[in-house]
């Protein structure tokens, strides 16, 4: 509750919103700026883009993949291992995210 702050603490609550806007807009340009300018050669990031199948995940759920980009497209990179830790998270948040469509509508 902002009434029951010290100065310090609203100081500190500010600095770190701000901090978090900073890391979201970081984020974002980084992101823009591979999928134009592409990925170097040998690397992948993560990007969230429509699912053509890969991995499992029903195509068209838009799910974050790791992709290699180069003239402003992407491609999810093929034939990654998944330990069997990873496959049940993946599994769980494809779940999740395939009842968050149905309740949309979608």
């Amino acid at each position: 509750d902002i009434f029951h702050m010290t100065p310090f603490n609203h100081l500190v609550k500010t600095l770190m919103n701000k901090s978090s806007a900073a890391s979201a807009a970081n984020a974002a340009v980084e992101h823009v700026r591979d999928w134009i300018l592409g990925t170097p050669e040998g690397e992948w990031v993560s990007m969230a883009v429509p699912s053509d199948g890969s991995y499992g995940v029903p195509k068209d759920l838009v799910f974050s993949f790791p992709v290699t980009c180069s003239q402003g497209q992407y491609s999810i990179v093929q034939g990654l291992k998944i330990d069997e830790f990873s496959q049940q998270k993946l599994d769980l948040t494809t779940k999740e995210l395939v009842e968050e469509k149905e309740q949309a509508g979608y």
